[in-house]
C-alpha cells in the first residue's frame, strides 16, 4: 500500500466512478429501484425548462440557484448523465483539493495519501457524485476558499464564498470563523502568513491563545476594537458584492419565486417525513396548522449556540472549526437528509492528521455508534413508509439516539484533536497591541 502513489489511486477512483454512472444507466433501464437519485431527474427538468425558455421554478421541488440547472442544460444536447459527470468531477476535485491542502500543512506523502482516501473511496461519496446529487460542487468550492486563504488569495476567496453562499445557504456559518481568522495577528502588509507546519502540532512552543499572553478573550476583544482592517473590508465587500450580483440577477429573471424557493424556502422549511431530525415529530403532530415565522425560526437557537461556541474555541484552527461546525450543524438542523452528510465527509480527512484517535478501538467504536444510529432510524423509517406501519413515536426516539450519536462523536473528536491553528502569529505582534494593516 505504501507504494501506490496518490496518482494511480486518483485515476482508479476516477475510473470506477465512470463505471458506476455507466452502471447507473443500466440499472435504470432494467431494474425497479432506480440508481439515479429523485434529484437528478428535478434538475433536469429544470435544465429543460430553461431551455424553453420557462423559469425552472415550474419544475415542482425544485429549490436551488437557476445557476444549478443552466449547469445541466447539456443534458438535452449532449447526454442525459452529463450533470452527472459533472458531479463526479467535482467529487474528485475534492479529492485533490484535500491532497494539495494536506501537502501545504507539511503532512508526509503517507499521511495525506491515507486521509485523502477516505473522501475517494467513501461509499457515500463516490455514490453521492454517481447517482446524480450536486453537493460535491459546494463541497469542492469550500476546499477551494479554504486553499486560497492558505495561500493568502482573499480576494479569490472571497469571490467563491460569495458564490457558494448564493448556491446553497448553509456556508453563511463559515463567515464569522474567515472573518477572525483575516486578523492582523497573522497578516503582515506586503506579506503572506506562514502556515503551521504538521511536525509541529505536538510542539509545546505551538501558540495556543489561551496559554499565551494574548488570552482569548482578548483576541475576540481584538476581533471588535481591530475589525475594520484591509483584508476584512476587501473580503466581506467583494463576498457580498458576488452574492447580491448573482441573487439580484436571477431575481431580475425569476422574480420572488426564485428568492423564496431557492433562499427564504430553507429558512422556515419544515418536513414531517423521512427526516432524520429530533423536531420532524412535533411538526407532524402539528403539521396541518400553520406555525409562525417565530416557531419556524426558534429551532435555529440551539444550532447559533453551538455554532458560537465552537467558533470561540477554535476558530483559528480553521480546518477543524469548519468540521466542526457543519456536523453541529446538520445534527441541530430542524431537516437531516442523508446527502447532508457530505458537507462534512469532505472536511474529514482535513483534520485526520491531527486526530490522537486510532481507529482501534475508539475510532471503530464511533464510527459503528453513528452508522448503526443511522441504520437504527432507516429501520424504522422503512416500516413507516414501505410497511405502512404506525411508528412514527419510535422514529422519533431513533433521532434522538442519533442526536446522541453525533454529539458523542463531536465530545471524542474535540477531546482526541491536536489543537494546531492554521497559521502562526505574525512576529512584529508578538508582545505589542495588534496593529492595523
Amino acid at each position: 500500500m505504501a507504494d501506490i502513489s496518490f496518482r494511480s489511486l486518483f485515476i482508479f477512483s476516477a475510473i470506477f466512478r465512470v463505471f458506476l454512472i455507466v452502471y447507473g444507466e443500466w440499472q435504470d433501464a432494467h431494474m425497479e429501484v432506480r440508481y439515479t437519485d429523485i434529484d437528478y431527474f428535478v434538475f433536469s427538468d429544470a435544465a429543460a425548462l430553461m431551455t424553453s425558455g420557462k423559469s425552472p421554478y415550474e419544475r415542482s421541488t425544485y429549490r436551488y440557484s437557476p445557476l444549478l440547472a443552466f449547469l445541466l442544460m447539456p443534458n438535452l444536447f449532449i447526454h442525459r448523465s452529463w450533470g452527472k459527470f459533472i458531479f463526479s468531477a467535482s467529487d474528485l476535485l475534492v479529492g485533490s483539493l484535500v491532497h494539495r491542502i494536506l501537502k501545504l500543512r507539511g503532512v508526509p506523502e503517507k499521511l495525506r495519501t491515507y486521509s485523502t482516501m477516505v473522501w475517494l473511496f467513501n461509499p457515500f461519496t463516490i455514490t453521492i457524485g454517481t447517482r446524480g446529487n450536486c453537493e460535491p460542487i459546494v463541497c469542492s468550492m469550500i476546499l477551494w476558499i479554504l486553499l486560497c486563504l492558505m495561500k493568502d488569495h482573499f480576494v479569490q476567496a472571497a469571490f467563491w464564498y460569495g458564490l457558494v453562499v448564493h448556491l446553497r445557504i448553509y456556508p453563511i456559518i463559515y463567515a464569522l470563523p474567515i472573518i477572525l481568522l483575516l486578523d492582523p495577528l497573522h497578516f503582515q502588509p506586503g506579506k503572506k502568513p506562514a502556515l503551521v507546519d504538521w511536525s509541529c502540532r505536538t510542539s509545546k512552543k505551538l501558540w495556543d491563545p489561551i496559554n499565551d499572553k494574548i488570552t482569548r478573550s482578548q483576541y475576540i476583544w481584538n476581533f471588535f476594537v481591530k475589525l475594520f482592517t484591509r483584508r476584512r473590508l476587501v473580503f466581506a465587500t467583494v463576498a457580498g458584492s458576488t452574492f447580491l450580483v448573482f441573487t439580484g440577477l436571477c431575481f431580475f429573471l425569476y422574480g420572488w419565486e426564485f428568492l423564496h424557493e431557492a433562499l427564504l424556502y430553507h429558512l422556515t422549511r419544515t418536513d414531517p417525513r423521512h427526516n432524520f431530525s429530533i423536531y420532524f415529530y412535533h411538526i407532524y403532530l402539528h403539521y396541518e396548522r400553520e406555525f409562525s415565522i417565530l416557531e419556524k425560526l426558534v429551532s435555529f437557537l440551539p444550532q447559533f449556540t453551538v455554532q458560537l461556541v465552537l467558533i470561540y474555541r477554535f476558530a483559528l484552527d480553521l480546518p477543524f472549526c469548519l468540521f466542526l461546525q457543519t456536523l453541529a450543524f446538520v445534527a441541530f438542523n430542524k431537516v437531516i437528509t442523508a446527502q447532508y452528510f457530505v458537507w462534512f465527509f469532505c472536511l474529514l480527512p482535513l483534520i485526520l492528521p491531527w486526530s490522537k484517535m486510532e481507529l482501534k478501538w475508539k475510532g471503530l467504536g464511533c464510527i459503528s455508534l453513528w452508522i448503526g444510529a443511522q441504520t437504527h432510524w432507516l429501520m424504522w423509517g422503512y416500516l413507516l413508509e414501505f410497511r405502512g406501519k404506525n411508528v412514527f413515536f419510535q422514529l422519533w426516539m431513533a433521532s434522538l439516539f442519533f442526536l446522541a450519536a453525533n454529539t458523542f462523536v463531536i465530545i471524542n473528536v474535540i477531546r482526541s484533536h491536536l489543537y494546531c491553528p492554521l497559521f502562526e502569529k505574525s512576529q512584529s505582534n508578538s508582545g505589542d497591541d495588534l496593529k492595523d494593516e
